[in-house]
């Protein structure tokens, strides 16, 4: 079963991206809403996947971004958040985020994107 780590700053959020993604045969193995939590737990779980929300009370997202892939995280990275401008967008794809779901998302297009993940990316 592949592992997903939710980081997200909405608890709401992050309990519709758990649910959503166990109902589809994930194991989810955490949640943080905060950056320097989600780098400490991402360093040590290294999950399959991880999705990460753009904004959180201590950081962006894409900063944590950065300081996982510095400290040899590989997990894949979907982002999900409600910025979806294009030049956020790109930034993310080029620090290694895989895909980009935008903030309010249909749940089978949440799947859907996860299940790209491990079909054309295989862990």
């Amino acid at each position: 079963m592949k592992t997903v780590f939710v980081i997200d700053d909405s608890g709401y959020m992050r309990s519709l991206i758990k649910n959503t993604l166990e109902k589809a045969g994930y194991q989810i193995v955490g949640e943080a809403g905060s950056g320097e939590l989600a780098i400490d737990l991402c360093i040590g779980l290294r999950p399959d996947l991880i999705t990460l929300d753009n904004i959180l009370p201590d950081m962006h997202g894409l900063d944590i971004l950065k300081a996982i892939r510095g400290e040899g995280v590989d997990s894949k990275v979907i982002m999900v958040s409600a910025l979806g401008q294009a030049s956020i967008v790109e930034e993310a794809i080029q620090l290694g985020a895989l895909d980009y779901v935008v903030k309010p998302f249909e749940s089978e297009d949440l799947i859907r994107a996860v299940s790209k993940m491990f079909v054309s990316n295989k862990v």
